[in-house]
Order: C-alpha cells, then sequence, then structure tokens
C-alpha cells in the first residue's frame, strides 16, 4: 500500500527531470497550506507535505508525452499527490498534501478533497481544460467497477469513488490500484521497459507490489499483489492478518518502531538506516529486521514467480547500496538454483504513481 509537496501552488511546471527536488514550492507550503490567492479558501487551508514516510521530499514528475490534458491524484495511506497534466504531458501544479483521516463518510470526504485540489488546479491554469480525470487509491481495488473494495489505511470497504469523483468533476474517471497503477508506469516509462515479466514492489507508509505477465498487471480480481500482506511472521497487522511484512519492513513501520522504542522522533525511515550506520544498535537491529523480511519475501517471489526482475519503488529505494547491495547478497545466501531476478531502483521516483494515473486518465477516452 502504498505506499510515497510542493511545486503546487507556485505554479511551477514540472519538468522531466524525475529525480529533482522542488525546493521552491517547498519553501512556500511547509508552514502548512498555499499562500497563492488563486488557490482558493479551501485548498488554500489543506497543509503541504514536506517529506514522505521515508523522508523524502517530493521530486519533479517525468513528461507522460503529448495527449488530451487531464487532472491526476495519488492517494496513499498519509498522502495525496496532485497534478494537472497539459497537452504536452508535463505535470503542473505537482502538490503533496495530507489524506483525511480515516473515519466516518471517508469515501465521501476522500473525494471532496481530492475535488478541492482539483479546483485549485483548474483556478491556478485556466488555459489548460482537463478532459478526464485518474485517481488511484490503495487496498483492495475493483477497478473495472470503479470500487475501493477494501483499504485498512484509508478505512474504505466497498467504496464507490469512481461514481463520486464522476459527480464531483463532471469528467469521465479513470480509477485503479495505486501500486498497480505505478508500476504500469514504471513498465511504460521507467525501469521495467526492458522486464516484461517482472515484480514492482512499493515501499512507501505500506508496502504493496504487481506482477507484470508481458507488461501487463496482474490482478486476480484486486486481490493480487498485496505483498505488504503476505505472512512472514506471527506478529499482528492492523488489516487483522498476522506476520504481514510491512508491519516491519515498510518505511513507515521503521521510523515508527524505532520511535516507538527509543522515544525519539525521527525524519523518516532515511534518519534510521542513518542512526544504523552510525553505530546505533536500536536502528542497526530495526533495519536488518527489515531487511531480512524484505529477502524473505522476495525469495518466495522468486521460487513462485521467477520474475526476470524486481523493480523496487517509494521513498525506501532511494536508500542506494544500503538497500540494494544487502538484498542482493541476502538473496543469493538465500536461495540455490532460482534464477534470481535483477534487483533495480524504480526510475521515476515517487511520482510512478501519479503518472500512471495521468496516463489511465488519457485512457478512459480512448
Amino acid at each position: 500500500m502504498t505506499a510515497a509537496s510542493d511545486a503546487a501552488a507556485t505554479g511551477a511546471d514540472a519538468t522531466s527531470e524525475p529525480g529533482r527536488d522542488v525546493p521552491d514550492a517547498e519553501a512556500r507550503h511547509a508552514e502548512g497550506g498555499g499562500s497563492d490567492p488563486q488557490l482558493g479558501t479551501a485548498a488554500a487551508g489543506i497543509p503541504d507535505v514536506v517529506t514522505d514516510a521515508s523522508g523524502e521530499r517530493l521530486a519533479r514528475a517525468a513528461s507522460i508525452g503529448a495527449g488530451a490534458p487531464v487532472l491526476a491524484f495519488d492517494v496513499g495511506g498519509t498522502d495525496i499527490k496532485s497534478a494537472l497534466f497539459d497537452a504536452e504531458g508535463n505535470a503542473v501544479g505537482l502538490r503533496r498534501t495530507p489524506t483525511p483521516d480515516a473515519g466516518d463518510d471517508m469515501p465521501a470526504r476522500l473525494v471532496e478533497r481530492i475535488g478541492e485540489l482539483g479546483d485549485a488546479l483548474r483556478a491556478q491554469h485556466p488555459d489548460i481544460e482537463p478532459q478526464a480525470v485518474g485517481f488511484v487509491v490503495p487496498g483492495i481495488v475493483d477497478a473495472d467497477a470503479g470500487i475501493a473494495v477494501f483499504s485498512s489505511n484509508l478505512g474504505l470497504r466497498n467504496a464507490p469513488l469512481r461514481m463520486l469523483a464522476e459527480q464531483r468533476f463532471g469528467l469521465p474517471v479513470a480509477f485503479d490500484h495505486d501500486v498497480g497503477t505505478a508500476s504500469w508506469a514504471e513498465h511504460m516509462l521507467g525501469a521495467a521497459r526492458d522486464y516484461p515479466n517482472s515484480v514492482a514492489i512499493i515501499i512507501g507508509t505500506g508496502i504493496a507490489g504487481t506482477i507484470l505477465v508481458d507488461g501487463v498487471p496482474y490482478t486476480g480480481g484486486g486481490y493480487a499483489g498485496e505483498i505488504g500482506h503476505s505472512p512472514i511472521g506471527d506478529w499482528p497487522c492492523p488489516c487483522g492478518a498476522r506476520g504481514c511484512l510491512e508491519v516491519v519492513a515498510s518505511a513507515g513501520a521503521i521510523s515508527r518502531r524505532y520511535e516507538e522504542e527509543t522515544g525519539a522522533e525521527v525524519d523518516g525511515a532515511k534518519e534510521v538506516i542513518a542512526r544504523a550506520d552510525a553505530g546505533d544498535a536500536v536502528a542497526d537491529r530495526i533495519w536488518n529486521e527489515a531487511l531480512d523480511a524484505l529477502t524473505m519475501s522476495i525469495a518466495q517471489l522468486t521460487a513462485v514467480v521467477a520474475p526476470e526482475a524486481v523493480v523496487i519503488g517509494g521513498g525506501l529505494s532511494r536508500a542506494g547500496g544500503a538497500l540494494f547491495d544487502e538484498l542482493r547478497a541476502r538473496l543469493a545466501a538465500r536461495l540455490s538454483f532460482h534464477r534470481i531476478p535483477v534487483l533495480i531502483p524504480a526510475e521515476l521516483s515517487g511520482n510512478a504513481g501519479i503518472l500512471g494515473s495521468a496516463l489511465r486518465a488519457r485512457r478512459v477516452l480512448a
């Protein structure tokens, strides 16, 4: 699940530089809420999220190429990315804001939140008229029916989100799973281009993934790809199951576990890894437990699915050798005759979900 701030009210256009931060927008929004009068009252009161669960800042989004202008939203467990894509495929007004707290009437509140963000984007850029909306969420998603079947992080059950979004925007809406869509975007635009049979794992607030078969996500009716909820232990998970991977190995879990054990606040999983490197025993144990859990999960996928590659995205993927070198070594030590997949970082930074959302929106017009 996914699962991962800042160029919004400044009006700064996103470029095709997927790895660059957006410092100007951070300066405008880090204190909570856009100050641009064009944003409108409702959107101006929505604060911006400067860093995600892993401690990473929002990066500029790659171009999706020429086509119809669309609005796109990538809803995660803790934050929402929103952007308006113009006819050249550039993301303008890219922004990351908090996800509403789960609770009563969450479907309506969530759709109203993305509606406010969409209204602000259209007010900022009146010369760009979106033709469709892309809207992706974590959890179990029935994309054909437009229903969020279950999402533990968002508190959604059988929510008709596509219908509600179509009513709110008055436009056709492409509704789908966040990680499935992000993984497909990595195949279309990013690291999985050369690996049609691969697994993409997004590590953010939670963990989710997608199995790509001949470049097409295998959905299993919306139930496939819940790698973060594959059992590898016996600890409780908020979803109701036991031993779920994301309880120990997600970026959110790494920072949360460290804070709970030490009482010290950290700026995401990135800081926990840095403390482990500096000799902090608690951080070292928590990080090694996360690596062992991820290794076990990838080993299971390797034995059962035999992917050509495993593409790892989300904020934790920017940990570099601390993540990839360790996983390669531990995976080789655990397996024997198996075809060990290539382990590669996602290329679309944390923006794969919103890029895929925009691509899906264009396809609904085809």
